[in-house]
């Protein structure tokens, strides 16, 4: 068998294009390749005695996929019964109940975060939609065994990749109603639909695709969402639902790859340099000017001292925009500084592509920029304003940050230049 990818530090897109469960949101970043014994390992950390999960192949349309199945002895029906399981049956949780066993469960401490922060989400518009304190909280569907495992196993395989960043194309919500223990509801439900807030949705297929434990895992884990960003795609992996659906594949499908970055071309390369000489304003204006320039969508303004006519010490301040930010940027000039006029030059440039990846501290993650072309990384350097944050949040100097963080990327960059 070939040596499987290093999946870590990638970039991941999730395509719930018929919704997002949470067993197969499990089942996809396993079918993606994260050992099994991840996911297996952190739930059996529960302590929840009968408790059993285990993965199948599934055939969804045109799709071989993974399937993710959570057994739990009060799921099934008495001996004799005709009766089918249901693993979705209406039991009740408490909050506080699943946040004690998780917080006590040996887990580590990027799975036991995330998987907090996950049923956090939950209990705040649950809480909301009842009107109780959030402490109060009683799950239904989402509080059953079943969808616990499947936000702890979630959270470890989630956990194991340590991601750069996320994205995902709008959320499929499915149409028509859904069976809940307040009877039969709108899709989407109400839990979901506030945990979906301020996220594209598409209203399309038949019945409930995105389920509350889905959408807040999206919830949690989600940055942007649109289409996928530039990537060389390392692999790709598809979670099935237990449902079949006549109009699409019942699969979430997640790629992993390395960021690209978000290289301009083209026209885009073409900008101006927009300059005034200024004699006549105070030193303590010129940084509010150069915030300005910027905040009107200069690419990049600096300050140069010089002297004018008799000797009379002066300030050159200048902005390098795209030409659809020139008259933006032309006010600024106007507005903040007494300059009677702003010239204007125009030049072509050739730039790298440009993307953050994350590497960590002794006091906490830092974003670093990384600098590329056509794949091939050049630099990676540590986000200053991060370095600030972190040394600001740990009381520690900011130089001991930046240290620490310039050595992680060096490091982070030659890992990655071997790869290559």
């Amino acid at each position: 068998m070939a040596d499987s990818p290093d999946l870590r530090h990638l970039h991941l897109h999730f395509d719930p294009h018929a919704g997002i469960a949470g067993d197969m949101a499990v089942a996809a970043l396993v079918d993606l390749g994260v050992p099994i014994e991840v996911v297996t390992q952190a739930i059996a950390c529960l302590g929840l005695k009968g408790l059993s999960v285990s993965f199948e192949t599934r055939r969804r349309g045109a799709f071989m996929a993974t399937g993710f199945v959570v057994s739990w002895p009060e799921l099934l029906p008495p001996v004799g019964s005709l009766m089918h399981p249901d693993p979705h049956a209406h039991e009740h949780r408490a909050y506080a109940e699943i946040r004690t066993l998780i917080d006590k469960a040996p887990l580590n401490e990027a799975t036991r975060a995330l998987a907090q922060k996950i049923f956090v989400h939950i209990a705040t518009v649950e809480a909301a939609r009842h009107g109780v304190p959030v402490e109060k909280v009683g799950f239904h569907e989402v509080g059953a065994w079943d969808s616990i495992a499947d936000i702890v196993g979630f959270a470890a395989a989630f956990a194991y990749l340590q991601p750069r960043s996320v994205s995902s194309t709008p959320v499929v919500i499915g149409t028509g109603q859904v069976k809940t223990a307040h009877g039969l509801l709108p899709v989407p439900a109400p839990a979901t639909a506030a945990l979906l807030q301020g996220i594209p949705v598409v209203s399309e297929g038949k019945g409930e695709l995105t389920t509350p434990t889905g959408a807040a895992i999206l919830a949690a884990i989600v940055q942007t969402f649109g289409a996928p960003p530039p990537l060389t795609l390392v692999a790709s992996g598809y979670g099935a639902g237990t449902k079949e659906f006549a109009d699409r594949p019942n699969v979430l499908r997640v790629l992993a790859g390395q960021p690209l970055g978000a290289h301009s071309a083209g026209p885009d390369d073409a900008v101006l340099m927009l300059e005034a000489n200024i004699d006549d304003m105070s030193g303590q204006l010129v940084a509010p000017l150069v915030d300005a320039l910027f905040a009107a969508g200069a690419l990049d303004a600096w300050s140069t001292p010089i002297f004018m006519k008799k000797g009379r010490p002066a300030v050159q301040v200048s902005a390098l925009a795209p030409p659809a930010a020139r008259a933006a940027v032309e006010q600024a000039f106007f507005t903040n500084s007494p300059t009677l006029g702003v010239r204007s030059t125009p030049f072509a440039r050739t730039t790298l592509a440009r993307s953050h990846a994350s590497v960590s501290t002794p006091w906490g993650d830092v974003r670093i920029k990384l600098s590329h072309q056509r794949g091939r990384l050049f630099g990676a350097a540590p986000e200053f304003e991060d370095c600030k944050a972190v040394a600001q949040k740990a009381g520690v100097p900011v130089r001991d940050v930046h240290a620490a963080a310039t050595a992680a990327a060096h490091h982070y960059l030659a890992s990655q230049q071997e790869r290559a």
